[in-house]
């Protein structure tokens, strides 16, 4: 009872497009392919079960485990499409350290940002640019390209009180390997407007980190009009 139920919650989950925020889009259809399957193979098995006229009568254990077996599986079931799946926050950014892990071979590289038009990396997401600052601090490298993300406020441990990081989550696999990264920006006391866990955009250039206290050499400078607060996209994950 509890695997159909695990079942049952698995396409549910896959038919409201909530799937993915447990495991990357490419595992998608070879899921719901297999938890079909499976709910085939429990049905066959209940239909195909003998009949036997004679079997003893369950001992009272017996039916007190059956029926806290069925209300357990009746709870889940319940409560896995009740509540609606939680996007990771910024608590799990502060287990897992933001930054601290590589990033795929897919983002940008140095070289091609460098060869391409300043105009392009409008276009860049978090993790391409978190990506970068991991390669390069070299400011002449960010001189006249544009800043425009979109990610959930991350305080930086350094300097709470100034700098934040524009964050979101990757995934390669499933919510269990999921890595933060974010790109810093200079906000001087951004708490009085937003807190953390709050979606924003953020728009404009780098430039040298005024900040004293964090350890980030560069950082974004939104200037006025530079955050905006938005809705949690349909897609909070980056792939």
């Amino acid at each position: 009872m509890l695997v159909a139920t695990a079942i049952v919650a698995t396409l549910w989950l896959a038919a409201s497009n909530q799937l993915i925020l447990y495991i990357h889009p490419r595992y998608v259809v070879f899921t719901v392919i297999m938890a079909v399957i499976a709910l085939g193979v429990i049905v066959a098995s209940v239909i195909a079960k003998p009949a036997h006229e004679h079997d003893d009568p369950d001992s009272p254990r017996q039916k007190v485990v059956s029926i806290a077996a069925l209300a357990t599986s009746l709870v889940l079931g319940i409560g896995l499409i009740a509540v609606p799946p939680a996007v990771l926050t910024s608590s799990t950014v502060a287990q897992r350290d933001i930054n601290s892990a590589g990033v795929g071979a897919d983002v940008t590289s140095v070289d091609d940002a460098a060869a391409g038009p300043d105009s392009a990396s409008a276009d860049f997401t978090v993790l391409d640019w978190a990506s970068l600052l991991r390669q390069t601090s070299d400011l002449a490298f960010y001189d006249a390209k544009q800043v425009d993300i979109v990610g959930f406020v991350t305080e930086d441990p350094d300097d709470p009180q100034n700098v934040f990081y524009v964050s979101r989550f990757v995934i390669t696999c499933c919510a269990v390997d999921a890595q933060p990264v974010g790109v810093p920006v200079y906000a001087p006391d951004w708490r009085e407007t937003y807190s953390p866990d709050d979606w924003v955009e953020v728009t404009g250039t780098f430039g040298a980190n005024p900040s004293d206290k964090s350890t980030q050499p560069i950082a974004v400078q939104p200037g006025d009009a530079g955050i905006s607060a938005i809705d949690e996209p349909g897609d909070p994950y980056l792939f």
